[in-house]
């Protein structure tokens, strides 16, 4: 399946996400056609490294493709500036020139980053997103959005840099582990809340055979959920109007995420925010009664973790919303839903909504 993301706002920018299985094998070829460069650099991390790596590496100079591998210590703990810092260094160092290309081949860590050094490298070049992991299939590798996290919070030093293309081989889910397959779903569940009721009620019923990895109903969950992105994104390049609906679970996600030293899975952070920040529309009567326990239902189905990992540490998620890039004036601002498949908001008034502090609270300690 190839599904086309049409970039408006860009001359030339718009690419294919192609999506199948054995992908892997034809990458010299899908490379070559989409990204053409003098020279490959592919950016991976140690744990994906050992599984496909050299493999990667050796297919592409099969294909008469000049490829090194440059690889960093796996785990959203080393998606830094220093990370960044160093994998250009170390380009420069090989005199990777202005005709080379960057191959991000991993999950959703390698693909910000690598996406970010591709955005700025001698002012940019173009790049390929071969994602490894469910979550970065359905959701990091699709869009543009590149960056790294710095102490004050996540993602907040980036750029948008649209890939040429975005390679999703199935085969390698089979790798995957399973608390990150777990984890990667709360971005599904997410995508039928936004945009798609159906899709929500095929999630509900699936949860055993996601779980189990058949392999057509994982191929369904990443197409359907690819489609619904894409169209969010291709409207919106820049996060100035819709696509903001894809940030419904981050603002609490990325907080938890923040306070917790990124011990939380990026999932499993978002599908406890969307848990909390489903309350909150329900509390702020914009989202109609029962979406929060259905939204929570879902996710329990796929044993994520719908509670706080620190009830204690609310003054702490608090301080870390107030830098979330969606706070407007000190004003913490959420995506919330207005139903299963239907998000408050439109183009005239704006996608998201502040939220009074003390209601927030209120929700997050349960009172």
């Amino acid at each position: 399946m190839t599904v086309r993301v049409p970039i408006a706002e860009q001359r030339n920018a718009s690419y294919d996400i192609r999506i199948g299985r054995g992908l892997l094998a034809e990458l010299p070829e899908l490379v070559q056609a989409a990204c053409a460069a003098a020279r490959y650099a592919v950016i991976t991390d140690s744990q994906v490294g050992k599984l496909y790596g050299e493999q990667v590496v050796a297919r592409l100079r099969g294909g008469t493709l000049a490829a090194e591998l440059f690889e960093f210590p796996a785990g959203e703990g080393n998606k830094t500036r220093e990370t960044w810092a160093s994998l250009s260094d170390r380009m420069l160092a090989r005199q990777f020139g202005r005709d080379c290309a960057v191959i991000a081949l991993g999950g959703g860590v390698v693909g910000d980053v690598a996406g970010f050094v591709a955005a700025t490298y001698l002012r940019g070049v173009p790049y390929v997103q071969v994602p490894t992991s469910l979550l970065a299939m359905i959701d990091s590798a699709i869009g543009g959005k590149t960056g790294v996290d710095v102490p004050a919070g996540k993602n907040l030093l980036g750029a948008f840099h649209q890939p040429r293309l975005v390679v999703a081989d199935l085969d390698v889910l089979a790798s995957l582990p399973a608390a990150q397959l777990a984890a990667a779903m709360a971005e599904a569940v997410k995508h039928g809340v936004i945009a798609d009721a159906a899709y929500f009620g095929f999630l509900e019923g699936a949860h055993r055979a996601v779980l189990a990895r058949d392999a057509g109903v994982l191929e369904r969950v990443v197409c359907r959920s690819v489609e619904i992105k894409v169209d969010v994104v291709a409207a919106d390049e820049r996060e100035a109007g819709r696509r903001a609906t894809l940030n419904f679970g981050h603002t609490v996600g990325h907080a938890i995420e923040a306070t917790s030293k990124f011990t939380v899975l990026h999932g499993a952070a978002v599908a406890i925010g969307m848990a909390y920040e489903a309350r909150l529309a329900e509390a702020l009567e914009i989202a109609e009664r029962g979406t929060g326990d259905r939204i929570r239902g879902a996710l329990e189905r796929y044993g994520l973790p719908l509670e706080l990992p620190d009830p204690s540490a609310v003054h702490d998620l608090l301080a870390a919303m107030r830098v979330d890039k969606k706070a407007r004036a000190g004003t913490v601002r959420f995506a919330l839903p207005r139903a299963i498949g239907s998000m408050h908001g439109g183009a005239a008034t704006g996608w998201t909504v502040a939220a009074p502090e003390d209601t927030v609270r209120r929700v997050l300690t349960g009172f």
